[in-house]
C-alpha cells in the first residue's frame, strides 16, 4: 500500500479541491487527447446551452468544467 499525504486545507477551499481531484480522475482513466476533446466539447455545448437565461444555470458551469479539462490535459 502507499501512503497518501494528508493536507491541511481551509474548508472554504475544499470543492475546488475536489472538482480538481475529479477532473485529474477523468484524466487519469482516459487520457489527455480524449480529456482534452471532451473538454472542448464541454465547453461549445456549455456555450450553446447558456445562450438562453434559463440555460445559463447549466451552461456556464458546463463550460467551466469543460476550461479545467482542457487546462489539465495541457498541464
Amino acid at each position: 500500500m502507499t501512503a497518501r499525504k494528508h493536507y491541511h486545507m481551509h474548508w472554504a477551499l475544499w470543492p475546488f479541491r475536489a472538482l480538481w481531484t475529479l477532473i485529474a480522475t477523468v484524466v487519469g482513466f482516459t487520457g489527455r487527447l480524449v480529456a482534452m476533446i471532451i473538454g472542448f466539447v464541454f465547453i461549445v455545448v456549455g456555450l450553446l446551452v447558456s445562450l438562453t437565461i434559463v440555460g445559463a444555470i447549466v451552461g456556464i458551469p458546463l463550460a467551466i468544467v469543460g476550461l479545467l479539462l482542457v487546462l489539465r490535459g495541457i498541464f
